[in-house]
């Protein structure tokens, strides 16, 4: 793989690898509440401490392929800085959603809500470099560098909560 390529990708890899991490934290938190629960090994009794964990487990991975699907499509068809940026602001709020959750389940309610803000913005970037696409296809016209120079801009705001 050439530089220009990996370059292309590298921030992509990393918030795609830190996000591994993170689900194996949540998978071990899983497996240290069950043997905490009931001391033998991995099973699903009715503990409300489990329960929590378990829960909060099962919605962060529900979530993940369609975070793993925008992120890509955001950094590859638009402007990988601001879509790394904004993976990285997803993998904190999911912490947050996960550590919210432990405790009263409102808790989780503002990392669930930023989350799905920021789903939409890696979204609409993939819908933007899409659009760029056929503009060049069909018309010729390139916007690409006003695309990425928007995004840029918009990408910080999203620490607005």
């Amino acid at each position: 793989m050439d530089q220009e390529t990996l370059g292309s990708v590298v921030l992509l890899a990393i918030v795609t690898l830190i996000s591994i991490v993170q689900n194996a934290f949540f998978a071990s938190k899983v497996e240290h509440e069950s043997k905490h629960c009931n001391g033998k090994g991995i099973q699903r009794p009715g503990s409300s401490a489990f329960d929590r964990v378990y829960t909060a487990n099962q919605n962060c991975g529900h979530a993940y392929p369609t975070f793993l699907a925008v992120l890509w499509c955001a950094g590859l068809l638009c402007s990988q800085a601001p879509a790394a940026f904004a993976g990285l602001m997803y993998l904190f709020v999911r912490q947050k959603y996960f550590v919210g959750y432990l405790g009263e389940r409102t808790q989780s309610t503002p990392g669930y809500l930023f989350g799905k803000r920021i789903i939409l913005f890696l979204f609409l970037m993939s819908m933007a470099g899409i659009l760029n696409y056929y503009l060049i296809y069909f018309f010729g016209s390139d916007f690409e560098m006003h695309i990425k120079t928007i995004t840029s801009a918009i990408s910080p705001l999203l620490l607005i909560p």
